[in-house]
Formats: C-alpha cells, structure tokens, sequence
C-alpha cells in the first residue's frame, strides 16, 4: 500500500476551493453514517442537513468532485463515500507520528477513528526519558532522539504536536526538516512553518471561548428581553391606571361638584 510521502491529492491542481475541502470531511462523515446504516442513496437536502450545510452549497461542492446526483434519485452512498475519500486521500495508508504523549497525546493515540479513516499511528515521540519504551495504545514510546528516523523510516509526512507551547516550534522545525510537509498543531501557540508546510491548528481554549462569547451574548439577550418584559408591563400597568381614572367624557375632576 502506499505511503503518504509518495501521493499528493489532486485537489489543488483540480482547482477545488480550499473552502470546498474543509467541507468534504464532513459530508465523508455523514455519508459514512447512511452507510453503515444501509441506505443507498440521499437527497442533496438530506445530506446537507446531516452535514450542516445548505443543499446549494452542497451541490456547487458536488460539482467540483464531477458528482451531479440523478434527478429524482439523488446521490449514490456508496459511491460518494468512495469518491470524496479518494479526492482527501483516504484510500491509501498515511502513516502519521504523534509528538507529546502527556495526556492529550495518550487520549490522540487511542483514538480509534484514525485507522478507520486512512491513517496509521506509525509513532509516539515524547522527549521524557522515563517514558520510552512505555506502550501507549500499544504502540511502545520512543525518545525525541530518535524523531527524524522514525520519519525517515516510516516516510511520514504528517505529524501531530500534542506538546506544551514552549517546546512547540522546535519540534515543528525537526519535524519539517525531517521531510514532514503537514502537520497538525494542538499546542496553543502559532507555528512558523517555510512555504509548501501546511498547518492545522486545534486550539481547545481558543474554542471554548468563542463558545463563551455566546453564552454571554445569549445571557445579555434574555437580560435585555426580560428588562424589555418588565418595561412594558409597568406600562400597561400605567396605563390600565390612568384608564381607571377616566369616565366616558374624559378625566374625573378631583373633586367633584356639590
């Protein structure tokens, strides 16, 4: 089976839009689900509810891979699932190496989609001495020292960096000197990568608080509709008041003649 280091994709010389391709893997996943599920075909608007997206970005998507569905039928699961693995790569073996087993490390190699999807954790690079040789998800620890023919010997071209922030940069510098070409970042800090590297960053906090800022927006929402509830309520209650000092002709006089 081939190895990364030996295919590139065709999605940039296809012309595919960098945005199209960041949707691809989630259509994949949906897909996936039908599959298992047995289903032979989907409607573009249920596949793009069950991926997030509306049907017409969805179809102009479609239109960049050559997949026009049949009308009245829809797409062919098992034939898109094909189609868009092949187009990510997915078809063939990406060995990948994981640098920084501490706990997000360790929880990354026990994941187990990774073999599912068309990568194989070739790798466990930590620099702590006492934990080589420690099986991790099986796969034995091996030292820092040893990172670029780990790399060589595997042909990788992907690595992962669970590292802290400070270590970061310098592990991504070995990395690419070693002939990786991309990398997934998970260490909250900002990698300098030469051209022709491509970086993916997850930033855990950096999510956390973008979904803090919209709890906060929400929380300030029901604040403002409840003061906006009570504002009118005190006016009908003005004004039910005002009414009830009103007789047919207008406002009763404060004191009434004899």
């Amino acid at each position: 089976m081939a190895t990364g280091r030996t295919h590139r994709t065709a999605t940039r010389s296809r012309g595919i839009p960098e945005a199209t391709v960041a949707r691809l893997p989630l259509y994949l996943r949906a897909l996936t689900a039908l599959s298992e599920r047995s289903v032979p075909t989907v409607s573009s608007e249920e596949l793009a509810a069950a991926a997030g997206v509306n049907s017409a970005k969805l179809r102009k998507d479609f239109s960049y891979l050559g997949s026009y569905g049949t009308r009245g039928v829809g797409y062919d699961v098992e034939y898109l699932v094909y189609q868009i693995s092949r187009e990510l790569g997915l078809t063939q073996d990406w060995p990948v190496v994981i640098v920084g087993i501490g706990n997000l490390g360790a929880a990354l190699a026990n994941y187990g989609g990774f073999a599912s999807r068309g990568f194989r954790v070739a790798a466990l690079i930590d620099a702590d001495p006492a934990m080589a040789g420690k099986p991790v998800a099986g796969i034995p620890v091996q030292h820092t020292d040893q990172l670029e023919k780990i790399i060589d010997d595997n042909g990788v071209s992907i690595g992962v960096i669970a590292t802290p922030a400070g270590a970061a940069q310098q592990v991504c510098e070995r990395l690419v000197a070693a002939g990786v070409t991309s990398i997934l970042n998970f260490a909250p800090t900002v990698l300098s990568v030469p051209d022709g590297v491509d970086v993916r960053k997850v930033d855990l906090s950096i999510e956390l608080q973008i979904l803090a800022f919209h709890e906060q927006r929400k929380a300030g929402e029901e604040a403002e509709a409840q003061a906006d509830a009570v504002l009118a309520a005190e006016a009908q209650a003005a004004a039910a008041a005002k009414g009830a000092g009103k007789g047919p002709d207008g406002d009763v006089p404060a004191v009434m003649p004899a």
